[in-house]
């Protein structure tokens, strides 16, 4: 079973709750009978969960920014491999045994097209044609 203060609260649940400080505002002679439910600690109760509320903003736009900084690193970084391959295969040539050592096929380790013969040529053209 979860904890239910573990959960976070609807925003329905926590607009009404300070829709209900707003009005113990307005009610000038509150004297409970339990001071834990006084105005000055109700009061700072509400200050303590609109800090929380500014450091959770301040924490996710801290997330967003760094989120972002990865991932423009990380395409900087791509873009210069990919540089870095273009130039070993420049420099070296395209089937040079350092083009592999980078993890690229070797030109001559490639697969060619198999050449077709004017023979199946002509007959795949005359089976299209029945």
């Amino acid at each position: 079973m979860t904890n239910p203060t573990k959960v976070r609260m609807s925003p329905q649940h926590l607009r009404a709750d300070e829709d209900t400080y707003r009005a113990l505002k307005g009610i000038p002679h509150y004297q409970p009978y339990k001071d834990d439910y006084s105005f000055p600690a109700v009061s700072a109760a509400y200050e303590r969960l609109n800090a929380a509320h500014e450091a959770e903003l301040h924490a996710r736009n801290t997330h967003a920014a760094t989120r972002d900084a990865l991932i423009a690193a990380q395409h900087d970084f791509h873009e210069l491999i990919l540089g870095v391959k273009s130039q070993v295969k420049a420099i070296y040539g395209p089937d040079s045994d350092e083009l592999a050592a980078l993890g690229l096929k070797k030109k001559s380790e490639r697969k060619g097209r198999g050449k077709t013969s004017s023979k199946s040529a002509n007959v795949v053209a005359v089976d299209r044609n029945r």
